[in-house]
C-alpha cells in the first residue's frame, strides 16, 4: 500500500512574473534601498498582518520622498500593492495601500495614472467604493454608531479613492468615459454630493471629482440629470445660489453639465437652466477678496476659472443662437483679402455704433469725474438696463442673453477690481491673472464677432461702454505700472488687443498709449523664440508662433490705429509697422519672426482698406506706404518659401495667405491713386 503524500508547503512563493531588480548604481541610492527600502517591502508581504499594516503605513509615509519613491517604483511596490495590499483583511491595510497609489499618483506624471488605468486599477476602485456603500448604508450597525477611528479609516478610504479617481480622468481622454459607466462609482459619487453625511473635506473633493469627470462628457451630463436615485443634480442647483466653497464647485460641476448638454440661452434646459443662473453665486466668492486675504485664495481661483470658462463658452451660445462671426476664422486673421479687382471691404464695423460710441464717450467723461472703482458695478448695471430696454422704450434684444448680461453686470466689474489687486504674494498674483484671464476670454468671444452686422448691434452697444471701462481700470494702470513680468504683459496685451479689435480708433488710448506697445514690443523682440516643432510632436505639444507677445502688440497697434484714430497715432503705427517689414534682406525683416510680419501685414490691410479714411490719404499716400509695400513683395515671397511646410503647417499657410493679399492689395493701389 503505498504512502499517502503529504501536502508541501511553500513560504514566501516567488512572483512567476516579478522579474529581479538590480541594485541601483548611485551608492547612496544602493544604501537606502538595503536599510530602508527592501525591509519595509519585506513586511508588506509578511504573513503577519500587523507588521503588513505597519509597512504599508510606512511606506505610504515615505513614498512622498522623491529618492524613496524612485527606489519603491523600481522594486515593483505597484504590482505589490494592487494584489496584495488592497486585497488585505486589515483594512487598515487597505487605506495605507490606498495613500500610497494617491500619492504615486499626485506626484508622478500622467503616464503613471494611464499604467494603473491599463492595470485594471478601476476593477479594485468599484471593489473599495462598493465596500464604502455598503458602509454608509448599512442599518446593523449604521455608520453613525461605528467607532471614530473606524469612520476615519472609510473616509481615509474614500478621500484616496476620489484623488485617484481625479487624476485618472485627466490623464486620458477615454479614462473619463470609463469611470463614468461604472454605475458603482457614480453612484458614491452622486451619493456623497447630495448628503450630508460626509466631512466638509470628502464633500469638496467629491465636487472637484465630479468636475473633472463632467468636462465635455455628454455621458457625465445625461447620468446626473436622469438620476433619480439621489437627485444630485436638483441638489446641486441649490447649492450654486447659495455662497461659498460649494457654490462655486456646485457651479463648477453645472456649468461643465450645461455644457455638454448645449444648455445655451437660447436652448435652456430644466427650468431655464443655463450659465446665467451660476454667476451670481460665483461672483458672490469674489466680493470679499481683499489685498492680503489667502485664507480663501482656492477657492477664488475656481470661481475664477468657471467664469473664464463661461466666457469661452458663450461663444458657442452666440453661434447657436445665429449671431454673426467676425469674417477671420482666427482672431488675428482680420482681412481675408480682395473678392475682385474693383471691390475691397476690409474695413470690419470702424463705424458700427459710431454715433453712439461719440455720445456714449461723451456720457462716460462726464462719469469719470465723480467715477471711482466702487461705482464701477452701478455703471455697468445702468448701461445694460439702458440697452436692453428695461424702461420698455428701448427695443434691444440683449435680454435674451442672460448669460451676457451677468457677465456684465455681475463678473465683470469684480473682474476688473481683482486684475489690480495689489500683487504681494503667490496668492494675489495668481488672482490678478486668473482675473485677467477671464476678461481676456469674455472679451476675445465678443470681438470675434461680426459688428457691421445688425444682428450684433445691442451686443456692440452693450459691449462698448463695458469695454472702455476694462481699457480704462485694468489695461492702462497696468500699461502705466511698466512692470517687467512678460507674462502679465502678454495677458494685459491680448485683453487690449480684444478691447481694441472692438472698438478701434474708439478704444480710449490717452496720451500715446500706442507707444507702450511699440516699446513693448522692442522689449519682446529680445526674448528667445520658441523653437520649431519637430513633424513628429504631436499637434497640442507644437507652440503656436500667433500666441507670442509680438503678434498680440502689432495687432493692438493695428486696432488702436484705425480710423477714426488721430493721425498721428495712425501715422506712427504705421511707420512702425512698415519698418517691420522691411524691403531687402538687409534691413529688419531678416530678424522679424515670420508670425509678425504676417500680423503686420494682416494690420496694414486693414489699416488702410478703406479709401474713405482721411488716413488713407494723409498717411498712407503722403508716406509712400505704397512703395514700401511693393519692394517688400519680392522678399516676402523669398520668406515663406523659408517656412517649412512639415514642421509649420499652420504658419506656412498664414503666410501663403497673407503673401496672396500683399499682392491683391499693392494691385487694388495702385489703381486707386488718390486724385
Amino acid at each position: 500500500m503505498g504512502k499517502s503524500r503529504q501536502n508541501r508547503v511553500r513560504k514566501n512563493r516567488v512572483d512567476p512574473i516579478a522579474k529581479p531588480v538590480k541594485p541601483p548604481s548611485d551608492p547612496e541610492l544602493a544604501k537606502l534601498r538595503e536599510t530602508k527600502i527592501l525591509p519595509v517591502l519585506k513586511d508588506l508581504k509578511s504573513p503577519d498582518a500587523k507588521s503588513r499594516t505597519t509597512a504599508a503605513s510606512a511606506i505610504a509615509n515615505i513614498v512622498q520622498d522623491a529618492k524613496c519613491r524612485k527606489l519603491l517604483l523600481r522594486e515593483q511596490v505597484v504590482h505589490v500593492v494592487l494584489t496584495e495590499t488592497l486585497t488585505d483583511n486589515s483594512i487598515d491595510s487597505r487605506a495605507a495601500g490606498w495613500e500610497i497609489l494617491k500619492v504615486l499618483a499626485e506626484e508622478e506624471e500622467p503616464d503613471f495614472c494611464v499604467h494603473l488605468y491599463r492595470l485594471d486599477i478601476l476593477t479594485a476602485i468599484e471593489h473599495a467604493v462598493k465596500a464604502v456603500l455598503d458602509t454608509l448604508t448599512a442599518t446593523e450597525p449604521s455608520f453613525l454608531k461605528l467607532l471614530k477611528a473606524q469612520q476615519r479609516l472609510v473616509w481615509d478610504i474614500t478621500e484616496s479613492v476620489l484623488t485617484l479617481l481625479g487624476f485618472l480622468a485627466l490623464a486620458k481622454e477615454d479614462i473619463p468615459q470609463a469611470i463614468v459607466a461604472n454605475q458603482t462609482i457614480m453612484r458614491l459619487l452622486f451619493r456623497l454630493a447630495s448628503t450630508d453625511i460626509a466631512p466638509q473635506e470628502i464633500f469638496e473633493e467629491t465636487l472637484s471629482c465630479l468636475m473633472t469627470l463632467s468636462e465635455d462628457n455628454l455621458q457625465f451630463g445625461q447620468a446626473i440629470t436622469n438620476d433619480q436615485e439621489t437627485q444630485c443634480y436638483d441638489v446641486l442647483l441649490k447649492l450654486a445660489t447659495g455662497s461659498g466653497p460649494k457654490a462655486v464647485l456646485s457651479s463648477g460641476v453645472l456649468h461643465n453639465v450645461f455644457s455638454s448638454l448645449q444648455w445655451l440661452d437660447h436652448s435652456p434646459g430644466k427650468d431655464g437652466a443655463c450659465d446665467a443662473i451660476l454667476i451670481p453665486g460665483l461672483t458672490r466668492a469674489l466680493e470679499h477678496v481683499t489685498p492680503g486675504s489667502s485664507s480663501d485664495a482656492g477657492i477664488t481661483l475656481v470661481a475664477l476659472e468657471i467664469l473664464a470658462s463661461i466666457g469661452t463658452d458663450f461663444q458657442t451660445t452666440l453661434e447657436k443662437g445665429n449671431r454673426a462671426p467676425s469674417g477671420a476664422a482666427k482672431a488675428d486673421e482680420e482681412w481675408n483679402g480682395i473678392e475682385d479687382a474693383d471691390a475691397m471691404d476690409v474695413d470690419r464695423g470702424s463705424d458700427v455704433g459710431a454715433d453712439e460710441d461719440d455720445e456714449g464717450q461723451d456720457d462716460e467723461e462726464e462719469e469719470e469725474a465723480e467715477d471711482d472703482d466702487d461705482s464701477i458695478n452701478s455703471d455697468i448695471e445702468a448701461d445694460i438696463e439702458r440697452v436692453a430696454g428695461a424702461d420698455g422704450t428701448d427695443s434691444g434684444d440683449i435680454d435674451d442673453l442672460p448669460t451676457l448680461c451677468q457677465l456684465l453686470q455681475q463678473a465683470v466689474p469684480h473682474l476688473i477690481r481683482l486684475s489690480n489687486i495689489p500683487v504681494d504674494s503667490d496668492e494675489s498674483l495668481a488672482i490678478q491673472t486668473h482675473s485677467l484671464s477671464a476678461l481676456n476670454n469674455i472679451a476675445w468671444t465678443i470681438a470675434c464677432l461680426d459688428f457691421t452686422s445688425d444682428d450684433n448691434a445691442n451686443i456692440f452697444e452693450a459691449w462698448s461702454p463695458v469695454a472702455k471701462k476694462i481699457w480704462r481700470k485694468t489695461i492702462a494702470p497696468i500699461l502705466e505700472a511698466d512692470s517687467a513680468d512678460l507674462n502679465l504683459a502678454t495677458q494685459v496685451t491680448s485683453l487690449a488687443w480684444a478691447i481694441a479689435r472692438t472698438l478701434h480708433g474708439a478704444t480710449p488710448a490717452v496720451g500715446a498709449q500706442h507707444r507702450k506697445f511699440i516699446s513693448l514690443y522692442r522689449a519682446s523682440a529680445g526674448q528667445p523664440q520658441p523653437p520649431a516643432p519637430a513633424p513628429a510632436q504631436d499637434d497640442e505639444a507644437q507652440q503656436d508662433p500667433f500666441q507670442g507677445l509680438g503678434v498680440k502688440c502689432i495687432g493692438v497697434l493695428g486696432s488702436l490705429a484705425r480710423d477714426p484714430a488721430p493721425l498721428e497715432a495712425n501715422r506712427e503705427v504705421g511707420v512702425f509697422l512698415v519698418t517691420l517689414l522691411g524691403s531687402d534682406a538687409s534691413q529688419a525683416t531678416a530678424a522679424t519672426p515670420m508670425a509678425d510680419v504676417v500680423e503686420a501685414l494682416n494690420q496694414l490691410f486693414d489699416m488702410y482698406g478703406d479709401e474713405e479714411a482721411p488716413c488713407d490719404r494723409e498717411v498712407f499716400w503722403k508716406d509712400g506706404f505704397l512703395k514700401h509695400l511693393e519692394e517688400f513683395v519680392p522678399r516676402m515671397k523669398v520668406l515663406v518659401k523659408g517656412v517649412d511646410k512639415r514642421t509649420q503647417a499652420e504658419l506656412r499657410t498664414r503666410a501663403d495667405e497673407a503673401l496672396l493679399n500683399l499682392g491683391r492689395f499693392v494691385g487694388y493701389k495702385r489703381k486707386h491713386v488718390p486724385k
